[in-house]
């Protein structure tokens, strides 16, 4: 936990990727990235579920207890934790911390494009906090997730609530505009963390305004999900394929190296 906490405050910012299976993560591991987060999208739609819906909770739980065998700490989005009742989630955090999850991300949207009062927002992450203080909780507000083109201050307002809360970590995805990054940077006294948006932000950009985390969210499994459907595609009209597809031999030995830890 140590450790995911100090990549928050190094030279550079952390860019994490966001897996939704095992394969991924792993392959996301031995790529190098210095650790691996889960999208609740990816993980719920591989199960045909709707994501941000609290309906993929049991899936969540099987797949990180076979990636904390990773070689990398791993964080869990868990969407608004799975349940209205604070002290369920924070027993949820304090089991994720026993079995070796370095952090977890939970946001104030509900169902409907709705936020949570920050009132009862601060109560979810104090109870998770008091239960499982060495987690680094990453406090996501939808403002801008549910309208782009919201006004900042709610985002700084929610933020330094959270931070208030003893939250490690602010995220607001969908924020992209420079001026709006800096208020944010200058007004959260915590690590924010942004969406990598496609044609709307870039590494470099974020980083010199002052964010210290930057996550592709479901942006992975989007575009594995193409691939899957350009590679048919290409097979259906004896077009080649794609150089960088990995062989059968790279999955196995991938799997291979996880098979001999145990799960928690």
């Amino acid at each position: 936990m140590t450790r995911f906490h100090d990549l928050h405050h190094g030279a550079d910012p952390l860019l994490l990727p966001n897996a939704w299976d095992v394969a991924s993560a792993a392959a996301l591991a031995e790529a190098g990235f210095a650790a691996v987060g889960t999208t609740s999208l990816g993980v719920a739609a591989a199960h045909g579920l709707p994501d941000a819906a609290g309906l993929a909770r049991t899936e969540t739980l099987t797949l990180v207890r076979r990636l904390v065998a990773l070689p990398v700490p791993v964080t869990v989005d868990l969407e608004a934790g799975f349940s209205d009742d604070p002290s369920e989630v924070a027993d949820l955090a304090a089991e994720l911390a026993s079995i070796g999850v370095a952090g977890i991300n939970l946001e104030d949207g509900r169902p409907g494009d709705v936020l949570a009062d920050v009132s009862t927002q601060v109560r979810l992450l104090q109870a998770v906090k008091q239960r499982a203080p060495g987690l680094f909780l990453n406090a996501r507000t939808d403002t801008h997730w549910f309208d782009p083109a919201a006004p900042v201050h709610e985002a700084v307002r929610r933020g330094r609530a959270y931070a208030g809360a003893d939250a490690d970590g602010v995220f607001v995805p969908g924020l992209a505009a420079p001026d709006d990054v800096r208020a944010l940077v200058a007004g959260v006294d915590r690590p924010v963390n942004l969406l990598h948006l496609p044609g709307r932000t870039s590494v470099r950009e974020l980083a010199a305004l002052g964010v210290r985390r930057i996550s592709t969210g479901s942006l992975l499994f989007r575009a594995a999900v193409g691939a899957a459907v350009a590679a048919a595609e290409a097979v259906r009209d004896d077009r080649p394929l794609d150089a960088g597809t990995p062989t059968y031999a790279d999955i196995q030995r991938r799997s291979s190296a996880l098979r001999g830890r145990p799960e928690q």
